[in-house]
C-alpha cells in the first residue's frame, strides 16, 4: 500500500501531464492538492480486497499464520469455483464503498465514484450485476462466526490507516458533496493502474530487498531511480512571430515566406478562449503538417498538454510523419538532458528504422538503484539549459498496453480510435490521448464505420479538453460540422446557429477553431498564389487507346503517372504499356508489394519525382508510372501529366495535387512543351451512354453512388469548351458539391443516381450499426460511476489484424509474411532483399537466427480485397495455418511468432483458396483464379 501510494505520487508530481492533473484537481474543493491526495489515497487502498478470506486462502503457509491469529478462512478447494465471483479488484471496491458509506456518511452513489476506480484498477470496471452478485456472498468477504469481526477489524483497520497516513482522513467531509465527471474517474483509474504496475514490478521493489536496513523511503527513491521515466513535457509557448518561428522550427527554404494558412492557425491556436478543436482545410502542398506542428507546440503550452499524438490513415504515411516528428522534437527547446520519450505506434515499427535507433537509446534494465550523494549530483536536468531534448523509446513504455503513454507519438489512426472501443484496459489509452495534443491527418480519408468511433472519440477528447488538430484539403461540409459538435459536445445543441455556419459556409480555405463549451470561430485566410489549373478530358476506358495517348503526350519525353483504382487494373495497364514502350519506361506501385519492396518503391519514387533539388535521378526520356492509391497521400511526387480513373472527386484532386506539384522552371518551361498546361485524363468509366457507367472494379471499393456524384461534378469542367479545374479555388466548390445531401442530379441520371443513393445509404447505415455494437457510451453526468464502462467489450485491443478490424470496416484484407521454398526444398527469405546475395536460411526444425526471422518479417504483405470476402477468407486462413513450424511459436522467435506465413515456391507462386498467386519485386502481387 505504502509502494503505490508512493509511486503515484512521484508520477503525479513529475510524470503525469499538468493537464491531466487540472482535470483532477478543477472539481476538488482542495484544488491540487486535493486532487494529489486523492490520487495517492486512491493508490494506497487499491488492493484492499486482497484482505479478503476469497483472496487470502492462495497459499496455505500464509493462509496458516493468519489463521492462527484468528482470521478464519476456506482453503481454495474448499471455495471451488465460488471465489471467481470475489476478484480483489471487485472485493476491494465493496469494501472501501461500505467504509466510505458506514463510517464516513457517504451515499451509495458518493462511494461509487470513488470505489470504481479501486474495483477497474485491473482493466474493466465491474457491472452491477458483479457488484450485486458479491454483496449476496458476504462470506466471501468476511469468514462467518466468531471471525467476521476480526476480518472487519482488519480492514477497516488498514482503511483508517491509509486514510491517515496518505491524507485523506480531513478531506473526506469535504469530499462527499463532490461529483467526479466520468473523465476523472477514468484518469484515476489509469493513473492507480499506471502506480500499481510499477510498485508490483519485483525489480524495482524486491519482496527481499539486499538492503535490510532501507527506510520505504528510501526503497521508493531507489525504484524510482532505477526506472528513470522521463519526466512530463512542458512546453514553452513560443513568443516569436510567426516567420520566426517557422525558421526556428522547420527547415524553410531561403527566403520562403510562411503561408496565410499557417499564419492563421498560430494566430488562432494562440488566441481562442481555450485551447480546443482546431480544423485546418486547404490545399495540397500548403504545409498543413507544419500549421498543426506549430499550434500543438502552442496549445499544449496554453493547456499543460504533456506531448502529440499524430495521427494518421496508414503505416506508410505513419512512417513519412515520423522522421518529420523527430526532426521538430530536435528544434524544441528543452533544458539541458531532459528525455521525451517518442513512440511509432503501428504493429511494423520495430522495422523501422528510425525508431530502432530510438529503442536503442532507451534500452535499459529496469531495475532498483541506490545512488550515493555524489552520483545525485549527476542525474540528468542537472547542468543548465541547451537547445534540445534527449529522445527515446523507454524500455518500460513498450507494449500493447503501456506504449502509447509516451509523450510523442506517431502512428495509425486505429489507436485513437481504440479510445472508442469498449476493452480491457481502455482507462490507460484515455490516459495516453487526454495527455497530448492530438492532431488527426487526412480527416476525409475515413469511412461511415471509423468516423463513427472518431466522432466518439471526439466527444470525449473534448470532455478531457484534449486540444486536437484536424487536417484536410478535401473535407466535406457536413462531416466538417459532425467533427465540431462530436468535440464541443453539449454546446453544439445550445449554439445550433453557430454551428449551422459551420456547414454553410462556403469559404476555401478554412480555419474552424471551437473551444469546450463555446461557439464555433471562423476564418478563412487567402491561398498562398500556389496551384493552377487543370484541364480535365474524358478519355475511352480502353488500354490500346491509353498507349496511343500516352505516346502522343509522351513524344517530346516526360513524365506521366496514371493511376488505376485496383491493382487488377493496375498490372493489366503496366503489361499493355510495357509491350508498347518497353519495360524500363513504364514503374508499377501499388499496395501488393511486401513492405520491404513498398518502402523501396516509395523511396525511388521519390528520389525519381519528387521536388525539384532533391529528386536527383528525374527521367530524361520519356517514363509512365502506373499506380493504385498509393500515389493520392503521403508521396510528395511531381507528374506532367495525370490519367485517373474515376473516383469521388476529393480523391481525384488529392490526385490532381501529384500534377505539375512543383514549378519546373518560369512558367513550366522546363516540362516537355506539350506538357507546360497541366492536364488529367480521366478513364475507368463507359461514357458513351445517357449515364456513365464506372468500371466494375471502381464501383467495388467505392460504391457506384460516389462515383456518379463525382462524375455530375465534374460535367461543367469535362464538355467542350469546359473551363478548367482552377486549385485551390474550385477545391471547395468540387467536394461540397459531390457530397450535398440535396443535389440535383443531371438531366437523365435522376432514376440510374436514386438507385444508386439508396444502396449507398443502406451501406452506410450497416456500418454505423455494426460500428456501434463495441463503441465506447457517451460521456455520462458528472458523480455517475463507471459501472459497466466496458461491458460487453471486445477483450484486449491491439494493433494486429483482428484488432485493427474492429475499428475499420471488417473487410480489411489479410496480412501474410512471405517466404520461399527452393529447388532443394530450402526455405529462406526471398532474394532481393540483399542485392548479390541468396536468401537467408529459415530453419523449420528450430528458430531463425535474429538476422533472418527479422528480414522475413520485413516481407510482410497485405493481401489484395479478394481475400476480404468472408468465405474466402476463411478458406486462406486455415490454408495458411496448415504451416506453422512450432518452433517459431516461442520467444526466441519474436519476429515470426503468431504470423501467417505464405510460402512461394523457387518461381515465387503458390495457390491459396482458390487463387493462383504470382509475386516479383517489379510489380508485385498478381492474383487471378485458379
Amino acid at each position: 500500500m505504502e509502494d503505490s501510494a508512493a509511486v503515484a505520487g512521484l508520477l503525479w508530481d513529475q510524470w503525469l501531464p499538468d493537464n491531466v492533473r487540472t482535470l483532477i484537481s478543477r472539481v476538488m474543493s482542495g484544488g491540487e492538492d486535493d486532487g494529489r491526495r486523492l490520487a495517492v489515497w486512491l493508490s494506497g487502498v487499491h488492493d484492499i480486497g486482497k484482505a479478503t478470506p476469497a483472496f487470502a486462502c492462495q497459499v496455505e503457509q500464509l493462509a496458516y499464520a493468519m489463521h492462527q491469529r484468528g482470521l478464519e478462512m476456506k482453503t481454495q478447494w474448499q471455495w471451488g469455483p465460488d471465489r471467481r465471483m470475489a476478484p480483489h479488484g471487485l472485493a476491494g471496491q465493496l469494501l472501501l464503498a461500505e467504509w466510505l458509506e458506514e463510517r464516513h456518511g457517504f451515499t451509495v452513489r458518493q462511494s461509487g465514484q470513488f470505489a470504481v476506480v479501486v474495483g477497474g484498477h485491473h482493466g474493466v470496471p465491474p457491472q452491477n450485476g458483479q457488484i450485486k452478485g458479491l454483496g449476496d456472498r458476504e462470506d466471501l468477504l468476511r469468514t462467518p462466526g466468531a471471525s467476521r469481526a476480526l476480518w472487519l477489524r482488519v480492514q477497516e483497520e488498514l482503511l483508517d490507516a491509509c486514510a491517515e497516513e496518505f491524507g485523506a482522513a480531513g478531506r473526506l467531509g469535504d469530499w462527499r458533496s463532490v461529483k467526479l465527471p466520468q473523465p476523472v474517474q477514468v484518469l484515476l483509474s489509469a493513473l492507480v493502474i499506471v502506480a500499481d504496475w510499477v510498485a508490483s514490478n519485483p525489480d524495482l521493489f524486491p519482496y527481499f530487498p539486499q538492503a535490510a536496513h532501507q527506510s520505504g523511503d528510501e526503497r521508493v527513491a531507489a525504484a524510482w531511480r532505477g526506472l528513470q521515466l522521463p519526466p512530463r513535457w512542458r512546453a514553452q509557448e513560443p513568443t516569436e512571430d510567426v516567420q520566426e518561428l517557422f525558421a526556428r522550427r522547420f527547415d524553410l527554404p531561403s527566403g520562403a515566406k510562411v503561408r496565410p494558412v499557417q499564419e492563421a492557425a498560430v494566430r488562432l491556436a494562440r488566441t481562442m478562449p481555450e485551447p480546443g478543436l482546431l480544423v485546418i482545410e486547404a490545399p495540397m502542398g500548403e504545409g498543413k503538417t507544419e500549421a498543426a506542428l506549430a499550434a500543438a507546440e502552442i496549445l499544449a503550452a496554453r493547456s499543460g498538454a504533456g506531448g502529440v499524438f499524430f495521427a494518421l490513415p496508414t503505416m506508410a504515411t505513419g512512417n513519412a510523419m515520423f522522421p518529420r516528428l523527430l526532426d521538430w522534437l530536435g528544434r524544441l527547446p528543452a533544458e539541458q538532458g531532459v528525455r521525451l520519450s517518442v513512440l511509432l505506434a503501428h504493429s511494423k515499427a520495430a522495422l523501422n528504422d528510425d525508431f530502432v535507433d530510438l529503442l536503442r537509446a532507451g534500452a535499459q534494465r529496469i531495475a532498483a538503484v541506490e545512488l550515493d550523494e555524489d552520483d545525485r549530483s549527476q542525474r540528468p536536468g542537472s547542468e543548465g539549459s541547451a537547445a534540445s531534448a534527449e529522445l527515446m523509446a523507454h524500455s518500460w513504455l513498450r507494449g500493447r498496453k503501456k506504449a502509447m503513454l509516451s509523450s510523442f507519438v506517431a502512428g495509425t489512426v486505429d489507436q485513437l480510435l481504440f479510445a472508442g472501443l469498449k476493452s480491457r484496459h481502455l482507462a490507460l489509452r484515455h490516459l495516453a490521448v487526454a495527455g497530448k495534443v492530438v492532431i488527426i491527418d487526412e480527416a476525409h480519408a475515413y469511412d461511415t464505420y471509423m468516423s463513427t468511433y472518431l466522432d466518439r472519440v471526439l466527444s470525449w477528447l473534448g470532455a478531457y479538453r484534449v486540444p486536437v488538430v484536424v487536417l484536410s484539403a478535401t473535407l466535406p461540409a457536413a462531416r466538417r460540422r459532425q467533427l465540431t459538435e462530436a468535440y464541443a459536445g453539449e454546446s453544439a445543441a445550445a449554439g445550433a446557429k453557430e454551428f449551422d455556419a459551420v456547414e454553410e459556409v462556403q469559404a476555401y480555405p478554412l480555419l474552424t477553431a471551437v473551444a469546450p463549451e463555446s461557439v464555433p470561430v471562423l476564418e478563412a485566410p487567402s491561398a498562398s498564389g500556389r496551384g493552377g489549373e487543370v484541364r480535365l478530358e474524358r478519355l475511352e476506358d480502353d488500354l490500346g487507346v491509353l498507349a496511343d495517348r500516352l505516346e502522343v503526350e509522351l513524344v517530346d519525353g516526360g513524365c506521366a503517372l496514371v493511376v488505376r483504382n485496383t491493382v487488377r487494373r493496375v498490372l493489366e495497364t503496366a503489361r499493355v504499356l510495357r509491350e508498347r514502350f518497353g519495360d524500363g519506361a513504364v514503374t508499377v506501385a501499388h499496395s501488393c508489394f511486401i513492405d520491404v519492396d513498398r518502402a523501396a518503391k516509395d523511396k525511388a519514387l521519390l528520389s525519381r519525382f519528387g521536388p525539384p533539388g532533391k529528386a536527383k535521378e528525374r527521367p530524361t526520356q520519356r517514363h509512365i508510372v502506373v499506380a493504385s492509391q498509393v500515389a493520392e497521400q503521403s508521396l510528395d511526387v511531381d507528374f506532367d501529366l495525370l490519367v485517373s480513373d474515376l473516383c469521388p472527386v476529393d480523391l481525384l484532386l488529392q490526385r490532381m495535387g501529384r500534377l505539375h506539384r512543383h514549378q519546373r522552371g518560369d512558367g513550366q518551361a522546363d516540362r516537355p512543351p506539350r506538357l507546360r498546361t497541366a492536364r488529367c485524363l480521366l478513364t475507368g468509366v463507359d461514357w458513351a451512354g445517357e449515364v456513365p457507367v464506372p468500371v466494375r472494379g471502381s464501383s467495388a471499393v467505392y460504391g457506384e453512388y460516389p462515383l456518379l456524384r463525382s462524375a455530375a461534378v465534374l460535367l461543367e469542367h469535362l464538355d467542350g469548351t469546359a473551363r478548367p479545374v482552377r486549385l485551390p479555388q474550385d477545391i471547395s466548390l468540387l467536394v461540397q458539391g459531390a457530397y450535398a445531401n440535396e443535389a440535383a442530379a443531371p438531366e437523365g441520371w435522376a432514376e440510374a443516381m436514386a438507385r444508386a443513393r439508396q444502396r449507398y445509404e443502406d451501406f452506410r447505415q450497416d456500418q454505423a450499426e455494426r460500428a456501434a455494437v463495441f463503441r465506447l457510451d457517451p460521456v455520462g453526468r458528472p458523480g455517475r460511476p463507471l459501472f459497466g464502462w466496458v461491458a460487453a467489450g471486445v477483450g484486449d485491443a491491439d494493433d494486429t489484424r483482428a484488432g485493427r478490424a474492429q475499428v475499420r470496416d471488417g473487410r480489411e484484407s489479410l496480412e501474410v509474411v512471405v517466404v520461399q521454398r527452393r529447388a532443394d526444398d530450402r526455405l529462406s527469405t526471398v532474394d532481393w532483399i540483399e542485392p548479390g546475395k541468396a536468401g537467408l536460411d529459415l530453419p523449420e526444425d528450430r528458430a531463425p537466427d535474429a538476422q533472418a526471422a527479422k528480414a522475413a518479417a520485413a516481407c510482410g504483405l497485405r493481401l489484395p480485397y479478394q481475400f476480404s470476402v468472408p468465405e474466402v477468407l476463411d478458406r486462406a486462413i486455415a490454408e495458411l495455418e496448415q504451416f506453422c513450424p512450432r518452433a517459431w511459436q516461442n520467444k526466441e522467435s519474436h519476429w515470426l511468432a503468431g504470423e501467417l506465413i505464405l510460402v512461394l515456391d523457387a518461381d515465387c507462386q503458390t495457390r491459396l483458396a482458390g487463387f493462383q498467386l504470382r509475386y516479383s519485386d517489379v510489380d508485385g502481387l498478381e492474383v487471378t483464379r485458379d
